[in-house]
């Protein structure tokens, strides 16, 4: 039996993902989680073999739990199920140790089908997207992508400073790096540039 966890926090379409894949069988459905905090919890709790996680989930992303779990070295394996098809969230994904990667409006079987090669260790991205990855990297660094985050929050450069314990003109600049790599006329744009291509 393949033991499998589901996060999904929005829970008619967690319930049925759940439905679905215990018709299977050869999947068993350990528990299921309403966000990514919960998701870590249940993976230790439980030791599943597929964590079958969403992206944009509260307290921690579906990328921060698989790159939690990758920290750790646990034998969990992860395979992302989402709507968004972005080139951005696929090369992090990967980055994190996702072996899988889906999005939700595949058909029903083709989901049993991919967490069972998941399961088996092989490499399973939806078709077209990693050509996508390829042809558009992320261009940010990590410090321009959570300075970029804490910007979008609406936080000054002073305030961002103070939290990352960086000086106001350090932040600037590399508000300004990040502003440039995404060819945006402000921060505000800049963000949303990468929120759309799931570099944030």
């Amino acid at each position: 039996m393949i033991k499998i966890i589901i996060a999904e926090d929005q829970s008619l379409l967690r319930g049925a993902i759940a439905t679905l894949l215990s018709l299977e069988d050869d999947i068993e459905v350990l528990a299921q989680a309403a966000n990514g905090i919960e998701a870590l919890e249940l993976v230790e709790q439980h030791q599943p073999d597929v964590l079958l996680t969403d992206i944009e989930m509260p307290l921690a992303s579906g990328i921060e739990v698989a790159a939690r779990l990758n920290a750790l070295n646990s034998e969990t394996k992860v395979m992302i199920v989402t709507t968004f098809a972005r080139p951005g969230y696929l090369e992090r994904a990967r980055a994190a140790g996702v072996l899988g990667y889906v999005l939700k409006d595949a058909p029903s079987e083709s989901l049993a089908d991919s967490l069972r090669k998941v399961f088996d260790g092989q490499l399973v991205i939806e078709k077209g997207l990693a050509e996508a990855a390829w042809a558009s990297p992320d261009p940010l660094s990590d410090r321009e992508r959570q300075i970029l985050i804490f910007a979008e929050e609406g936080k000054t450069n002073k305030e961002i400073a103070k939290t990352l314990h960086l000086s106001a003109g350090t932040v600037r600049n590399y508000l300004a790096e990040a502003t440039q790599k995404l060819g945006a006329n402000n921060r505000i744009e800049a963000s949303k540039i990468a929120r759309d291509n799931g570099w944030l």
